[in-house]
C-alpha cells in the first residue's frame, strides 16, 4: 500500500504527522489539515511553535499520565492543552515484575502490550469518547499525543479512523508509520532490558490486532462500541463524519 504520508518536520518533536487523506470504504477521503497526531511537545522550538500557528493548531490533546506530564510540561502560546490522562500500565506491570526478579520474555512483554491495549478499549472507553468530542465540538485543527505517540495515541488514530469508515488494513498501516517517524529518547525510556524496550518503544500489528479483536469479540463489532462504550450517538457520528470527509 502506497503511504499517504506528508511529512510534518518539526525539530523538536517526532512521529508528528496528519491523518488525513486516507480513503474511506465508501469512497471518500479523510479531510487533510484538521486532525494531527505526534510525540509529545515539551521540546518544541520556536520555529515548530510557528509552523504549529500556520497549521492553525489550537487544541492539543494529551493522553499521558500525571508523571509523565511532570517530568515533560509544556505551554504552547496559543494552544490549549486538554488533560485526557490515561496512565502508562504496562510499564508499571514490568516494573513490578523486575521488582520481583522477573525478566518478562520478549513473547510475554508482547503479551503485556496486548493486554494494555485490550485495557485501552475496555477501561478506557471514556477518555477515548471525551477525545471524539472535542474533535467535533471543536471544528479548528488539533493535535493529539501521548509521550511517544504510538501506543495511547495510536488507538485513538485507529479509532477516529475506524469512525470515518476506513479500512482496517488503512488504519493498520498508517499505525505502523510510527516504526518510521518515531525518534527514540533514551531518557524517556529510562534503564531496562534491551530486548523488553525494544518491544515497548515500537509497535506491532499484534497490539492493534488485540484491541480490535476485543471491540468485535466483547462489543459486538465497532459501530456497537462507538455508540455503547464510546459514547457517540449516531447524530454526533454522522456530525463528524460530515465534519471530516470530503466526496
Amino acid at each position: 500500500m502506497p503511504s499517504l504520508l506528508t511529512p510534518i518536520s518539526l525539530q523538536g518533536a517526532s512521529n508528528f504527522r496528519d491523518v488525513g487523506g486516507y480513503e474511506t470504504v465508501d469512497g471518500r477521503r479523510v479531510r487533510r489539515g484538521h486532525v494531527f497526531r505526534s510525540d509529545h511537545l515539551a521540546g518544541l522550538t520556536d520555529a515548530d511553535v510557528a509552523r504549529l500557528k500556520a497549521l492553525g493548531v489550537g487544541h492539543s490533546l494529551d493522553f499521558r499520565g500525571l508523571s509523565e506530564c511532570a517530568v515533560t510540561p509544556y505551554d504552547i502560546p496559543g494552544v490549549r492543552r486538554v488533560a485526557l490522562a490515561i496512565e502508562p500500565t504496562v510499564v508499571a506491570r514490568i516494573e513490578a515484575l523486575v521488582a520481583q526478579g522477573i525478566v518478562p520474555t520478549t513473547e510475554e512483554t508482547v503479551a503485556l502490550m496486548r493486554e494494555t491495549y485490550r485495557d485501552f478499549v475496555n477501561r478506557n472507553a471514556a477518555t477515548y469518547g471525551r477525545f471524539l468530542k472535542h474533535l467535533l465540538e471543536h471544528p479548528t485543527p488539533q493535535v493529539f499525543h501521548c509521550t511517544a505517540g504510538k501506543d495511547r495515541t495510536g488507538f485513538a488514530a485507529a479509532l477516529l479512523l475506524s469512525a470515518l469508515g476506513v479500512a482496517r488494513a488503512t488504519i493498520e498501516h498508517d499505525y505502523l508509520l510510527t516504526n518510521q517517524l518515531y525518534r527514540r529518547d533514551a531518557q524517556l525510556e529510562g534503564q531496562g532490558h534491551p530486548h523488553v524496550l525494544q518491544v515497548l518503544w515500537q509497535v506491532q500489528p499484534a497490539f492493534l490486532h488485540a484491541a480490535f479483536e476485543t471491540v468485535d469479540a466483547q462489543h459486538g463489532g465497532m459501530p456497537n462500541y462507538l455508540h455503547g462504550a464510546i459514547g457517540l450517538s449516531p447524530q454526533e457520528l454522522a456530525e463528524l463524519r460530515q465534519m471530516l470527509l470530503v466526496t
